[in-house]
């Protein structure tokens, strides 16, 4: 039997599986349907078609319509009302003739037969603030909502329409075909909300100081709904929470405002000689040309002058978009206007920030760095951003729409400010700005997939606030080495996935309708999608695919589907079991090391290895035989051997067994473990072990998720080592959101419970 040798895990594995197929049968069991968790995902995706492929591209007959905007707006600053007009060209370039026409009106929530309140359940609390209380149950309700006065076509003719809470059918006067264009012309008017004290996405904050207000303008025309192969028409209510699925197009607005506000907005001012001082351009042009710190374009000084001395008369800016999704503004008499130039694919981009004396000095030292370093982030991870600017505008609330954004972050009326603050200044400006990427260009669908632009713009966030440290080390904290981002690191997810199950819900869900909205559409797909780029794929082959993701989708709509399928195309990974566990189910992580066993090498036959030689019709001593440490066979076989004796024995073997050639590409092991690893909690994931030898040194090791497709309890791995182990540890660096590390070190680890420790605190 020269050169013949059965390795100890074959002889153990392939022959207990063949004798037992001798034993006794046991009872039959019922069948059932496919449960495994590496299952493709063909039950839960769309059937490719030729709108969009199996490899999430879009297909050959993909289309969208576009929805082109010519707008006029009168801002009333005594009243705090919104007047405008608009006329509306819809190109319909789908295959399908349309009868009528879906318009969104968003500001409906705000009105006061609006069913929006009327959906929230809940009971009195014991205590509450007097503010609250008063807004709950004793206050008048806003006067809020569009006061449509006028729907007709471009020759005049009245049009049929009815409004449904939210969303304003318009009949046509003929089907629309395949494409035609249609134009037509609505007007309307709307109080403006005050959203510090009533919320909102867009509104007004007043300054009762000086008698001003800040505008934050948004949703404040009616807005195309989306028509696509996937959903037809999109006209899903706004329930305040579900944000936007919006049409590309082309916008033209002029907008008057008192004639000392300083506006900006949505597109390219196209009048700007005739609202900027000569001041002001000499200042624009030289911020064109700066790139490390911001020019002031209106200076604190001229903006508390302008406070103060009220203008009668009115200015009009005109702003031209090609290609945005939306509008947003902002105007006030309040506001300091500085800008930098950042270098973008070429090309210069201006970052711009908009803020009252009452953002400073947070505000004119970091706004406009935070904006620019973002643009240089999200252009790495995704595409070169297309657009010649970007706004960050000071507000209570965080909100995004193309080019401009509203951030909070204010200091203290002293001027300082705590790191909370800062951090969240600077992290809320990241995630709005980088809102441009996801959905306003990447347009994703946000009324029925929060976390396609949520979450996917939650974790590019992750990796742009480290970039910002990187940049300015000097806008952290002494004792912070890294940004503390809230979202993306594993660890900060375990309380939200390890909590209550009658209170999650899987992340593919209609977020209108899900507990703990804020994990549910922003943490947990964050943290799903960097553990896929740092444990499961690496930086490397995910940053690959998603940039093909977003090359792929830009000012397009893509799916969910479309970005799971991108993924894996782009990277030869079989990811279905990821999306399926993390984004399908409220499955956790816990994986632990259940048992380990250390085994020694004896050349004793014993009763199973003479059966074993039976079988295969070989001599009993050409076999090798493994020994399990305290087993009887060990007390028998191995009583006063050492593992070096162990190890000779082997090399003995070896010796008569292989020729030289051989031998010399051959480890001689001397160590030997069984280590089964179980899998408490139902999440499928790569199991990351530390193995810690005697000598001190570590070996880190990944086992691809894969190991757990034929058991999904419970693997065991064979480890032939020349050093002995000593310890190991499951997840070393908390990489993969195990809820419960208590099962994750071999030998257990024993954690003095918070009372010990006090206890130890107090003795010593």
């Amino acid at each position: 039997m020269k050169k013949t040798i059965f390795c100890f895990l074959s002889i153990l594995l392939i022959s207990g599986g063949l004798i037992a197929q001798n034993e006794e049968p046991s009872k039959v069991k019922s069948g059932h349907t496919n449960n495994n968790k590496f299952k493709q995902l063909y039950d839960e995706f769309a059937t490719p078609n030729m709108f969009r492929t199996a490899s999430g591209a879009p297909g050959p007959a993909y289309y969208q319509q576009q929805a082109d905007y010519k707008m006029d707006i009168e801002l009333d600053d005594v009243n705090a009302k919104l007047s405008g007009s608009e006329t509306i060209t819809y190109t319909n370039n789908s295959p399908d003739e349309l009868k009528y026409l879906w318009v969104q009106l968003d500001q409906n929530m705000r009105a006061k037969d609006s069913k929006s309140p009327l959906i929230e359940g809940g009971g009195y609390g014991p205590v509450t603030s007097a503010s609250r209380f008063v807004s709950a149950y004793m206050k008048e309700p806003f006067d809020g909502g569009f006061n449509i006065q006028e729907v007709k076509d471009t020759n005049g003719n009245k049009l049929e329409y009815m409004i449904n809470m939210t969303m304003m059918r318009i009949e046509l006067p003929s089907s629309l075909k395949s494409g035609q264009q249609f134009s037509f012309f609505i007007k309307w008017w709307y109080n403006i909300n005050d959203h510090v004290k009533d919320g909102g996405r867009s509104g007004y904050e007043y300054f009762p100081d000086t008698d001003n207000r800040i505008y934050v303008m948004a949703q404040f025309y009616p807005r195309m709904a989306v028509y696509s192969d996937v959903e037809g028409w999109q006209n899903s209510q706004f329930w305040g929470r579900d944000e936007f699925a919006l049409t590309f197009g082309n916008f033209d607005v002029n907008i008057t405002v008192p004639a000392d506000h300083i506006l900006d907005g949505t597109g390219r001012l196209v009048n700007r000689k005739e609202v900027f001082s000569k001041v002001m351009l000499e200042r624009y042009e030289k911020a064109k040309k700066t790139y490390d710190e911001p020019v002031k374009i209106v200076t604190q000084a001229e903006a508390e002058a302008a406070e103060t001395q009220k203008s009668s008369k009115k200015k009009t800016w005109k702003l031209s978009a090609q290609n945005v999704r939306d509008f947003g503004f902002a105007t006030s008499r309040k506001f300091i206007w500085d800008m930098m130039a950042v270098k973008i694919g070429g090309k210069d981009i201006m970052a711009v920030s908009l803020y009252p004396k009452e953002g400073n000095p947070l505000w004119e030292d970091w706004s406009t760095k935070t904006v620019a370093s973002t643009l240089i982030s999200y252009s790495r991870m995704t595409f070169d951003y297309p657009y010649h600017k970007a706004i960050s505008v000071h507000a209570p609330m965080g909100m995004e729409y193309p080019m401009i954004c509203y951030n909070f972050g204010r200091p203290e009326k002293d001027g300082t400010y705590s790191d909370r603050v800062k951090y969240g200044m600077m992290g809320v400006i990241i995630h709005e700005v980088g809102h441009n990427f996801f959905p306003m260009i990447v347009n994703s669908d946000e009324r029925q997939w929060t976390w396609m632009d949520e979450g996917l713009n939650s974790f590019v966030q992750y990796v742009a606030e480290q970039d910002f440290a990187i940049k300015y080390p000097t806008a952290l904290s002494p004792n912070d080495k890294t940004f503390p981002s809230r979202r993306g690191p594993a660890k900060n997810i375990i309380p939200y996935m390890g909590g209550d199950q009658d209170f999650i819900s899987p992340i593919m869900s209609k977020g209108l309708n899900v507990h703990q909205f804020g994990e549910n559409a922003y943490g947990k797909p964050a943290t799903a999608l960097n553990i896929l780029r740092e444990t499961v794929m690496g930086p490397d082959l995910f940053d690959y695919s998603f940039r093909e993701y977003a090359h792929r989708w830009m000012f397009k709509h893509p799916t969910p589907e479309d970005f799971f399928r991108t993924m894996e195309d782009a990277s030869a990974f079989d990811l279905d079991w990821y999306w399926r566990g993390w984004f399908y189910t409220t499955d956790w992580v816990d994986i632990g090391v259940k048992e380990v066993k250390k085994y020694y090498v004896s050349s004793k036959p014993n009763d199973y290895g003479k059966r074993v030689a039976r079988w295969y019709n070989v001599k009993p001593e050409d076999l090798i035989y493994m020994v399990e440490e305290g087993s009887e066979d060990f007390e028998d076989s191995m009583r006063d051997k050492s593992p070096m004796d162990s190890s000779a024995s082997l090399k003995e073997y070896l010796m008569d067994n292989f020729t030289p050639e051989q031998r010399q590409l051959i480890k001689n092991p001397k160590y030997f473990y069984s280590v089964t690893f179980n899998k408490p909690g139902g999440l499928v994931m790569p199991i990351i072990v530390e193995y810690t030898y005697a000598d001190g040194t570590k070996l880190k090791e990944t086992y691809p998720a894969e190991i757990w497709r034929l058991n999904d309890n419970e693997v065991s791995k064979t480890i032939a080592s020349e050093k002995e182990i000593v310890g190991i540890i499951v997840d070393p660096d908390l990489e993969t959101a195990d809820i419960d590390t208590s099962n994750n070190s071999w030998p257990k680890e024993i954690k003095q419970s918070d009372f010990d420790q006090f206890k130890d605190k107090v003795k010593n």
